[in-house]
């Protein structure tokens, strides 16, 4: 007898297209008039980390935006950009942002619940680390699991992956 339809639900974000991003904002930043004269810039900090720094807090959020801006043409989602306010040091502004992956597991117990709560009879969720694998007895089932997730806003960026 064959396995189960499955699939996962995944929070990935692709490296790449992030540090692009982060490429055309630092190069937007040097080059826009705005810009000028502000001390502003953008850097990366670890892994996964950007820091914007600026003279006043106007251009710091401006930068940010630049930033945001940039992600969203590179089809990443906002979700996943965990941006801090403004804090002053010395006599610069800083933001700190991280790029988030993986699904915490109070979020991923939250999509769990809503599967078993909302949806279709014989479909379980089981929380494997930083994903959930969701399995049925029908590929329809699944894919009104799909549908239902798709609909509500967990505060994270969720693919859909190894439909199978």
């Amino acid at each position: 007898m064959p396995a189960s339809p499955s699939f996962d639900i995944v929070s990935k974000v692709d490296q790449q297209e992030v540090d692009n991003a982060f490429h055309q904002a630092e190069k937007e930043l040097s080059t826009r008039f705005d810009f000028r004269g502000t001390g502003t810039s953008i850097a990366k900090s670890g892994e996964s980390g950007v820091t914007i720094t600026s003279e006043t807090e106007e251009r710091a959020t401006a930068a940010l935006d630049v930033f945001k801006e940039k992600l969203v043409k590179r089809n990443i989602s906002l979700k996943s950009l965990d941006a801090g306010e403004p804090r002053q040091s010395g006599k610069t502004y800083k933001i700190d942002c991280r790029i988030i992956e993986g699904i915490e597991s109070d979020k991923a117990k939250a999509i769990s619940k809503k599967i078993r709560d909302e949806g279709p009879k014989g479909v379980q969720a089981q929380i494997q680390g930083d994903q959930l694998r969701v399995t049925g007895k029908k590929k329809d089932d699944l894919q009104a699991v799909i549908s239902l997730l798709k609909a509500e806003d967990f505060g994270v960026a969720l693919q859909f992956t190894n439909y199978r």
